[in-house]
């Protein structure tokens, strides 16, 4: 019988695991991919997860204090989830992010009653492309914010409890789910908290499963490859930045670059054949499992994270 909850904070994750076989069909690769439905999170992405880890992190070790400001750069799924863990812990919360992200993101933000401040992007930008370049721009926004109101800075490059959510929640979830039976992951990563998280729980309990990095073409930073091209249109990632926190020390067993129209393809084949309406980092995240069935992992179980929700880019190309 199901709980009542006491606040919608308490419906971050549980999200089912569900089997993509009418897609692995549909492509013609034989094995299994097994889909992490984050978009089904209060906040339509897996980053709630992270902003509730964050915060409550927090509270626990005192630099948060009662009624403080929280701040934070966002490409808008994290300031989403900490729009609505803000609401509910009574913090004022304060969005930085670029005016390259679909503006669906800054409306929720603001209907969740964040205050959001749009940044601009470098001169030559293409609005739908943000760039590492882009965002140090809004995290010198961020900072200077963060100064002028005395506020808590949420950082989720850098805070533990982004990573330690998936470490303790979603990687075991994807675990108890598939009852051990994966054989790898595949993540595309932003600040590198939930590849981090679920790839060290999931290797902690069976050191054979393989984890790969997902970056975009020609962004793959943390490859060590060159950049070519900085902007692309996967949203909430492939920031270039090949010194992530996160990523220090962390096992990857490969490295897979995804194109952004392979990554929209995907996303579209994800809506028509599986009723799963995801966003361009969650076309990415199947693209590259799809890749990995299609050779070296032909015939095993690979799972990935739906990272939000479709619903977030319908001003954006990816449903054009």
């Amino acid at each position: 019988m199901a709980e009542t909850l006491n606040s919608v904070v308490d419906a971050i994750g549980g999200t089912p695991l569900v089997r993509l076989d009418r897609l692995t069909e549909q492509a013609g690769v034989k094995g299994t991919i097994l889909a992490k439905l984050e978009y089904l999170n209060p906040g339509f992405s897996k980053k709630d997860r992270a902003a509730l880890g964050v915060i409550e992190e927090a509270e626990a070790s005192g630099v948060l204090k009662p009624g403080q400001t929280v701040v934070e750069l966002t490409s808008g799924n994290m300031g989403t989830g900490l729009a609505i863990v803000c609401a509910i812990k009574g913090y004022p919360f304060v969005a930085v992010m670029s005016k390259g992200n679909s503006q669906e993101r800054a409306r929720m933000m603001r209907a969740l009653g964040a205050d959001v401040i749009l940044v601009d992007q470098l001169p030559g930008s293409v609005p739908g492309q943000v760039s590492g370049g882009d965002l140090a721009l809004v995290e010198q926004t961020a900072k200077n914010v963060s100064a002028e109101r005395g506020a808590f800075r949420a950082d989720q490059f850098n805070r533990d409890g982004n990573w330690l959510a998936h470490y303790h929640k979603t990687g075991p979830e994807i675990w108890d789910a598939s009852h051990g039976g994966v054989d790898a992951f595949v993540d595309f990563i932003g600040s590198g908290g939930t590849y981090v998280g679920v790839t060290k729980a999931l290797k902690e309990r069976n050191p054979s499963i393989k984890c790969f990095v997902v970056e975009p073409e020609g962004a793959a930073a943390a490859a060590g490859e060159k950049i070519t091209q900085a902007e692309h249109p996967i949203q909430g990632g492939g920031y270039s930045m090949p010194d992530l926190a996160f990523l220090k020390n962390a096992p990857v067993d490969g490295y897979i670059q995804i194109s952004g129209g392979e990554a929209r393809q995907t996303a579209r084949l994800l809506a028509r054949c599986e009723g799963i309406f995801g966003g361009f980092s969650s076309g990415a995240n199947v693209a590259a499992a799809l890749r990995l069935l299609s050779g070296k992992e032909s015939g095993k179980h690979i799972a990935v994270v739906i990272c939000d929700s479709g619903l977030k880019y319908l001003s954006t190309d990816l449903w054009g």
